[in-house]
């Protein structure tokens, strides 16, 4: 990977988008009547997270490293938003958050291991 640093730094900025948005106390609401759409958007933002190192960082090691990282992160951020009185807690939150990790996971062995490598070779020629 040519941009290996840009691709890390763009990693750590979603990463931190995440703390962002799991602890401000009026988060943006999202207008779809669209049952634990909460759930989905927690599982898609892991998801991403996870896959994103998990192409960064290809060994084994490296990535179960990263999918306890994020699996801890999320507890933690649930835990601390059980701390204040504009958040809830919500087991159902570390579930989602959790199989988006695990999906990540899976899917960058296999259909998107080697997707940033795609974008960096059709964007930077």
């Amino acid at each position: 990977m040519r941009y290996f640093k840009i691709w890390l730094a763009f990693g750590w900025l979603l990463v931190w988008l995440v703390c962002y948005f799991s602890l401000i106390s009026n988060p943006p609401k999202i207008d779809l009547k669209f049952e634990n759409l909460d759930k989905i958007v927690h599982a898609l933002s892991y998801f991403v997270l996870m896959s994103w190192f998990a192409q960064l960082y290809q060994s084994k090691q490296s990535r179960m490293f990263y999918a306890l990282f994020f699996i801890l992160l999320g507890v933690t951020l649930e835990y601390i938003q059980g701390l204040g009185h504009t958040r809830l807690f919500e087991y159902a939150d570390m579930l989602a958050n959790t199989t988006g990790v695990l999906m990540g996971l899976l899917l960058t062995k296999g259909k998107l291991k080697g997707a940033l490598l795609l974008v960096e070779d059709k964007m930077f020629r």
